[in-house]
């Protein structure tokens, strides 16, 4: 089995910056590809930002110039650098997984339970 566990997120002003985590744990074999999604109220979930095993990125166009997705192979850690928040980035923001467990299981996708962020003055 396989966690994800997100953190990072708080109240800022808008201008202000926050930087996400999730972090991969459990029994791990490999993970193929990570993403950030996020939920306002009363709206669907969005796709914000994913990347693949070799590094590539891709970013919505609301978020692009100012998130930036990097990783951490080691850690199993993926980070969400967010500038120039607005109050329009005020959402639940989730880290979803592609991740095989062990070399004989296929992968699956994992979801983490979410982290708030809130940016208002």
């Amino acid at each position: 089995q396989a966690q994800l566990v997100e953190s990072g997120g708080g109240l800022v002003q808008p201008g202000g910056s926050l930087r996400l985590s999730c972090a991969a744990s459990g029994t791990i074999f490999s993970v193929n590809a990570m993403a950030w999604y996020r939920q306002a109220t009363g709206k669907q979930r969005e796709l914000v930002a994913n990347i693949t095993r070799d590094g590539n990125t891709n970013y919505a166009n609301s978020v692009q110039g100012r998130f930036t997705f990097s990783k951490d192979d080691a850690k199993n850690t993926v980070y969400l650098q967010m500038n120039r928040l607005q109050p329009e980035d005020t959402a639940v923001y989730y880290c979803n997984a592609e991740i095989q467990a062990t070399m004989w299981d296929s992968a699956m996708e994992y979801w983490g339970k979410g982290t708030l962020v809130t940016v208002s003055s």
